[in-house]
């Protein structure tokens, strides 16, 4: 018994400090999360900026420039994973339609409407891949409700895979986004043609603000929180 105490000292100072049973996954903080949204959305919409007001190209080029970005993150996501890349792909697209209308020039009415047409492109992909069941808008909420934790990340990955009703709250975010946003193309658009321009050049802002109002509160409300209050349920289940 004495020897059995003697020894009890000396493996104990063998065992070493005890070590977390989970230790954290590099890359997977709320840095790592909103990496797509970064890359594949901030990236173009900067350098676009940066080339039309800083360095002065036409709008069409810088439109043009600032797609190579997304055109190569769409080409090497398609090659490597065989997955299709839809931040990068939807700024293609706006940058597309961008150049298109580019050449509307000489009516300031056309040049107001130019903004619906542009803006129209997002919210029909939008609502596109609610038809498709394949919400958008879900890559731009993922990292706000997981936080960049691995446990809220698998919760939402569960949740995604067997849970018909998150699957719903999905959908039902990305297409209030895409109504709101349509309800804001049109608005504009019929705007620029019935209003003095004077009155849609400072209206255009207030409607896009009134719309992405429309999307925090409404989709909060009705979706957002209830996918907060599903992936919470779960971590304290696993």
């Amino acid at each position: 018994m004495s020897g059995t105490a003697a020894t009890s000292p000396v493996r104990a100072s063998h065992a070493g400090p005890a070590r977390p049973a989970h230790p954290p996954r590099p890359g997977t903080g709320m840095g790592a999360a909103l990496r797509p949204l970064l890359i594949d959305v901030g990236v173009p919409v900067g350098s676009y900026y940066l080339l039309h007001n800083g360095f002065g190209l036409s709008l069409w080029l810088s439109l043009a420039l600032s797609s190579v970005g997304p055109a190569v993150r769409a080409i090497a996501g398609l090659a490597a994973e065989r997955k299709l890349n839809v931040l990068a792909v939807l700024m293609l697209t706006v940058n597309l339609a961008g150049i298109a209308v580019s050449f509307l020039t000489g009516d300031p009415r056309a040049m107001i409407a130019k903004d619906s047409v542009i803006s129209s492109v997002i919210a029909f992909a939008i609502l596109g891949s609610v038809i498709a069941r394949r919400p958008m808008m879900s890559v731009g909420l993922r990292p706000f409700m997981t936080q960049g934790t691995p446990e809220r990340s698998a919760a939402w990955d569960r949740l995604a895979e067997g849970s018909a009703r998150f699957r719903r709250f999905e959908l039902l975010y990305s297409a209030i986004w895409g109504v709101a946003l349509l309800a804001d193309c049109a608005a504009r658009l019929v705007g620029a043609y019935t209003l003095p321009v004077t009155t849609m050049v400072w209206m255009s802002t207030v409607l896009t603000l009134s719309a992405v109002g429309v999307g925090v509160a409404v989709g909060g409300a009705a979706a957002a929180m209830p996918i907060l209050r599903m992936i919470e349920t779960e971590v304290r289940k696993s």
